[in-house]
């Protein structure tokens, strides 16, 4: 059997392992279940009626949907530095399987629970006045993007955990870049009302990238008096969210795997 279709295997069975988990201790699933509910019931009657009105709460789901997925990365985080805690890895290690099965099954089984998230954010969309106005083709789109972007930034949870080794530092470290991440971005406000250096941030932000994308992609506008965004970024948002999600994945995954080739020498 070939390496990649052997590392497809094994990350199969990993990856079924850990969703069994998530069936059978449903309150781990809790707080994705939670969070997007929490935050679009509260950014959408706080502060909606001051941003937009009923506007602002259908240009904000898609900024909803990019933090969220932002925010899953931590779960990657917390479980995989779980299973090292626990010593599950070092049994991993004795087995004749795949180097990246374990870290790949990891971000696969969270691609699957986010599925879940991106459809309690967008339920809670519909209730709140939120429609998909560009038709079922973009809304595919988003939706592969959104996938994607989540399968990227697993990635970065996977290292995260994989440095910290415990499941109190990873989720210290998880939350730490999580915030100014998500809210130095396009998800909530226009970035043209930012000051200059956070401005640019968020300008390149892939956060801000993916919310923009998505929101084209479903036809939700900014509400009247958004400052309208300007540059490459926000003029191929598309194309520039693939590309982030592309070096994200790039980057991060040989990182995360040769950290877990490191730790298994040991």
């Amino acid at each position: 059997m070939s390496s990649l279709n052997a590392a497809i295997r094994d990350s199969s069975v990993v990856a079924g392992r850990n969703l069994r988990n998530v069936i059978r201790t449903p309150g781990a699933m809790v707080t994705s279940v939670a969070q997007p509910v929490m935050f679009v019931l509260l950014l959408a009657f706080v502060f909606g009626g001051t941003l937009g009105g009923d506007q602002y709460r259908r240009f904000l789901i898609g900024g909803i949907l990019a933090q969220t997925l932002t925010f899953n990365a931590s779960f990657t985080a917390v479980y995989l530095a779980k299973d090292l805690q626990l010593g599950l890895i070092d049994r991993f290690r004795s087995l004749p399987m795949s180097r990246g099965a374990v870290i790949l099954g990891r971000s696969s089984a969270d691609l699957v629970t986010s599925l879940l998230s991106i459809a309690v954010t967008l339920l809670c969309g519909l209730t709140i006045g939120w429609r998909i106005n560009n038709g079922p083709g973009p809304a595919l789109l988003a939706l592969g993007l959104l996938l994607l972007f989540t399968f990227a930034v697993s990635w970065v949870g996977a290292v995260i955990a994989l440095t910290a080794r415990s499941v109190e530092v990873a989720q210290s470290l998880g939350l730490i870049w999580l915030f100014p991440v998500t809210f130095i971005s396009g998800a909530f406000v226009s970035v043209q009302s930012m000051p200059g250096p956070l401005r640019a941030f968020a300008e390149w932000n892939p956060v801000t990238a993916v919310a923009t994308a998505v929101r084209k992609l479903f036809g939700n506008a900014a509400p009247q008096g958004f400052p309208a965004p300007s540059g490459w970024p926000a003029e191929n948002a598309l194309l520039y969210a693939l590309m982030c999600c592309v070096a994200i994945i790039v980057v991060f995954a040989p990182l995360a795997i040769s950290q877990y080739v490191r730790i298994s020498k040991r």
